[in-house]
């Protein structure tokens, strides 16, 4: 079996592969694409295959996804980059690679996306059949690029038959990523009660390794998250950073904003966080 892993320089990436690396068979491969080869040498070193190419070019795009059993698309473009890179690379670099994989015959395809593209609360936990709402905190042009992509590459599943597996996920935290700290950029300005969605490093390997490997999920969704929340007072509080007073006069307006069902998850993948809340990291030392 090989392997296509995209975006591995990120922090969803650069931890997940290592642990793919670990459950390969004899004979299967992992090939990495990065746009700088000396990015790759860690990959390499663990065992990986290492192409250097750019995900917006159709070229190297094709050539990093010939012979591919598999791909799986971590890449995104998040904070702190124009809206047309995000659009570049959520929406039309993961739909190119996607018809390059139509193209080479890959089997599967396994798409990262983010809870963000559900859109506003829908005054329950989100489930994967629900549709796209426009608006909420965070709207913006990550969660519309990433709702687009979603979009596209079912769309290729129902035409072309692409084999194409979702992995939903919300505020990613754990094992060094410096996430949780730069929550306090904007969390200071949420009510006391607001709840943030989270899910751990080691859970977002397991929820991959799962869409990866299991038989008959095409054309599916799934959410994956820990199973508690946790509150704009208690980030405040596993960063070491006094609560404002006036959190507690604030009113959250949307409650139910980003939270999932993972009911999908747990029944037909036997998903069970590992770290079932951002406590019980922290009390492991995984943060």
């Amino acid at each position: 079996m090989l392997t296509l892993v995209t975006g591995v320089t990120g922090e969803v990436g650069r931890r997940f592969v290592p642990r793919l690396l670990k459950r390969t068979a004899p004979g299967d491969t992992v090939r990495v694409i990065v746009r700088d080869a000396k990015r790759g040498e860690r990959y390499a070193e663990l065992g990986a295959e290492v192409v250097v190419g750019d995900l917006r070019d159709p070229e190297e795009v094709a050539k990093a996804v010939a012979g591919t059993d598999a791909v799986v698309n971590i890449a995104a473009a998040f904070r702190d980059v124009p809206d047309d890179e995000m659009w570049a690379v959520n929406r039309d670099a993961a739909l190119l690679l996607a018809r390059a994989a139509v193209e080479a015959g890959t089997g599967r395809f396994v798409q990262v996306s983010t809870n963000l593209a559900y859109g506003t609360g829908r005054g329950r936990p989100l489930t994967e059949d629900d549709a796209t709402v426009p608006g909420g905190p965070m709207w913006g042009a990550y969660a519309q690029s990433k709702a687009a992509a979603e979009e596209g590459l079912l769309a290729l599943h129902r035409e072309h038959g692409l084999d194409v597996r979702i992995a939903v996920l919300p505020f990613v935290y754990g094992e060094g990523d410096p996430h949780l700290a730069q929550s306090m950029q904007w969390v200071g300005g949420w009510a006391a009660t607001q709840r943030l969605a989270m899910v751990h490093h080691a859970d977002i390997a397991q929820a991959l390794l799962r869409l990866l490997f299991a038989p008959g999920l095409a054309g599916r969704r799934y959410n994956f998250s820990d199973d508690a929340p946790v509150t704009a007072v208690e980030l405040h509080r596993l960063n070491g950073v006094p609560v404002p007073a006036e959190l507690a006069d604030r009113v959250d307006p949307d409650p139910w904003y980003g939270l999932m069902s993972t009911g999908r998850a747990r029944d037909e993948l036997g998903y069970r966080p590992l770290y079932p809340s951002v406590w019980t990291a922290r009390d492991a030392g995984a943060l």
